[in-house]
């Protein structure tokens, strides 16, 4: 592939190893070549790289799979998933998973991304019902002003929430900010 066709999240092969585009920046001197400046990111270790290139140079794309996969269980510092169509199981590491593991839920179905047989991403579904588990009393004087309080979900994952959330209600979580979105339930 010619670096010209590079954007914005393409996965890259560099040295054995798989990158995602973050940034793609080209640059027109009044003399020369066209450079292009890549913010690069590593997808096993999660480091950044940047690398410059020419007008005209190759690169070697990689070749990514997405499947659909239900999350199972916990087994020591893996998680494992199935996946919906061969119901072959796939054992990804807390590493890989990160703070997506406080999305983690029984029955939840996920996006894989696989280069071969390696896990290279997975990503929960964009809207998750999680039930509150602890959250601080609201006090009367809370009332008057539009203010959160913190509540810890089922999974472990503490964000702030309303003050009328109370403990036991099931609300939705935006998984990509992190962030409250309604009540689904009052109890």
């Amino acid at each position: 592939m010619e670096i010209e066709n590079v954007h914005k999240n393409t996965k890259l092969l560099i040295d054995g190893i798989p990158y995602n585009v973050v940034e793609a920046e080209f640059v027109k001197p009044g003399k020369g070549r066209a450079i292009y400046r890549l913010r690069l990111l590593n997808m096993r270790s999660n480091t950044t790289l940047d690398r410059t290139y020419h007008s005209g140079e190759k690169v070697d794309e990689v070749s990514v799979t997405t499947h659909e996969e239900q999350y199972l269980y916990e087994e020591h510092d893996q998680y494992i998933f199935m996946n919906s169509e061969t119901f072959e199981q796939h054992y990804v590491p807390a590493q890989i998973m990160g703070d997506k593991k406080y999305y983690l839920k029984e029955g939840v179905t996920f996006m894989m991304l696989m280069m071969g047989e390696e896990i290279l991403d997975v990503t929960p579904p964009n809207f998750l019902e999680l039930k509150v588990m602890e959250s601080a009393m609201a006090g009367k004087t809370d009332t008057i002003t539009n203010q959160g309080k913190a509540a810890m979900l089922e999974t472990g994952l503490t964000i702030d929430v309303p003050i009328f959330i109370k403990e036991g209600d099931i609300i939705k979580v935006d998984t990509r900010t992190k962030r409250y979105v309604e009540r689904v339930n009052k109890k």
